[in-house]
């Protein structure tokens, strides 16, 4: 069995604890942040921060690093206040990881490898074509955490376009039907597969 302490980890090897921390929070969503800036450069980047605010009105957050260098996704979005979700599937994983690469802001991911830009119902951002779950979001509003000195950003959702099949009736969407892919760590990807749904839970004896 393995432990460490808060000093233990301070002090690990950098990659060791980076990759190491990364796991701890467990499986993380999977997606690409689509963006243009002013300019029409398009922009799209991996993220695995990506969580649920809300439903009514139905917002979504994400992190942002540290703005100490240049942040294509961040600036796009403060420019035009608008940008995509993509869900990662199974097919196109290894492209979607690659857009972690460090390009200059005037080299678009999609130019870089086999995404595809698509654009939607006339929304400002590029959807990624081959992405089961596209969802338009609006900026809403940011909270900088000084902690660790990253940045949460709050927006609403504007649309969503989900596969054929993967959309149930009560509403729920079946991820594992579309192959779509959690992230583990900073690069370790797997395909989830639905087990059981458990339902809304009331007390006992009641």
């Amino acid at each position: 069995m393995a432990f460490f302490t808060n000093k233990d980890i301070s002090e690990l090897n950098h990659i060791y604890k980076i990759n190491m921390v990364n796991s701890l929070s467990g499986y993380k969503s999977a997606n690409l942040i689509g963006t243009k800036s002013n300019e029409g450069k398009e922009n799209v980047a991996v993220f695995s921060s990506v969580i649920h605010l809300g439903s009514n009105p139905p917002i979504l957050g994400f992190i942002v690093r540290p703005t100490t260098v240049p942040r294509d996704t961040y600036k796009n979005i403060k420019e035009t206040g608008y940008y995509t979700i993509n869900h990662i599937a199974e097919s196109f994983i290894k492209n979607a990881h690659h857009t972690s690469a460090k390009y200059n802001s005037e080299i678009s991911e999609f130019d870089m490898t086999e995404l595809i830009a698509t654009y939607l119902d006339d929304f400002k951002a590029p959807f990624i074509s081959q992405s089961p779950i596209k969802i338009a979001m609006k900026y809403i509003e940011e909270y900088h955490i000084k902690a660790n000195n990253v940045i949460m950003i709050v927006g609403e959702i504007q649309s969503v376009t989900i596969e054929e099949g993967l959309l149930q009736e009560d509403g729920f969407i079946d991820l594992s039907k579309g192959n779509i892919a959690a992230i583990n760590g900073l690069d370790g990807y797997t395909i989830p597969s639905l087990k059981t749904r458990q339902g809304y839970q009331r007390p006992k004896n009641q």
